[in-house]
């Protein structure tokens, strides 16, 4: 507890900084990202709602699909209702636990969503080079087991993550720059030596994102692999259009992240690291339903026949 004492930070707020350059245009900032998270919300719950609701849509690679819109609809509500508030209020003062709640709920849900990913990779793989196997293999018991382990996973690492972090003295400045609490702006702040942080950091990042990334890179060659041989040019049509909405979102999700995390304190630039962290809070979660849903000919069906059913 002594740690805890010595700041006196239980009892502390640390001030949001934000976006306080852009005073003069806040509410204009935030129309145009009320609108975005609005999108956003309104996206991925349409995703939730057709995969649950349409017949055709029953099958491992939507139940995923599902999860990962679930993921996202909470890992965005974590971060954006905040910062909305923010460029509204004059207050942005966030108590202690509040800020260590939001950075382990948005590591928690981010590590989620980076492990299912892995997962739906791993589905695509066994379907396109495995197909007469994956009825067998992918199971709705291993389906669970898989969805289960990937958000014990990130929740147990950011459980451990947050925790260093926030033993760690903050005895001078409590300004953080940035518009949440994010990993690299709070470490920032710490007055005493972070090496040991930051290598648990980089451990972390290289069990949330680096090894999953390079699996997922990985099972995609043997994937290309297996398209190029299939002989039909329709069944290669299909198989490219059931997978490049997905690789491309693992490439914005990673590439982001990978960006913010992988990086030592002393390479901390907050202007930069506001501006990526807005399009992976922002941008890019309004972007995956579109993502899904232009690539993929079943979701659009789906989302087709419900409105047809809805008399629209």
């Amino acid at each position: 507890m002594g740690p805890w004492k010595k700041n006196h930070t239980l009892n502390s707020e640390f001030i949001i900084l934000g976006f306080g350059d852009l005073a003069e245009l806040k509410i204009l900032v935030f129309g145009l990202f009320l609108i975005m998270h609005l999108v956003t919300l309104a996206g991925h719950t349409t995703i939730v709602l057709i995969t649950l609701i349409d017949s055709c849509l029953q099958t491992p690679m939507y139940f995923f699909l599902r999860n990962l819109s679930t993921i996202e609809i909470c890992y965005t509500l974590v971060i954006v209702p905040n910062m909305l508030a923010n460029f509204l209020s004059r207050s942005q003062q966030m108590p202690f636990l509040g800020c260590a709640l939001q950075m382990h709920l948005f590591v928690a849900l981010g590590g989620a969503e980076c492990f299912l990913l892995l997962v739906m990779a791993y589905d695509r793989f066994v379907a396109i080079c495995n197909p007469l196997r994956y009825t067998l293999t992918i199971t709705r018991a291993l389906c669970l087991q898989l969805l289960t382990l990937a958000c014990l996973s990130g929740f147990a690492l950011s459980l451990t993550l947050t925790v260093l972090i926030f033993l760690l003295p903050f005895c001078q400045s409590h300004e953080i720059n940035h518009f949440f609490c994010d990993i690299p702006a709070v470490l920032f702040l710490a007055c005493s030596d972070t090496r040991a942080n930051e290598v648990a950091v980089f451990l972390v990042c290289m069990l949330i994102l680096l090894i999953p990334f390079l699996l997922i890179l990985l099972s995609y060659g043997f994937i290309i692999a297996a398209i190029l041989r299939i002989h039909s040019g329709e069944g290669r049509s299909k198989a490219f259009s059931t997978c490049a909405g997905h690789l491309l979102v693992s490439l914005l999700h990673y590439g982001c992240a990978i960006f913010i995390y992988s990086r030592p304190k002393s390479c901390y630039t907050p202007e930069q690291d506001k501006i990526v962290s807005l399009v992976y809070t922002n941008v890019t979660p309004m972007l995956y339903p579109m993502i899904y849903s232009l690539r993929n000919k079943e979701v659009k069906g789906a989302l087709r026949r419900l409105l047809e059913s809805r008399g629209c």
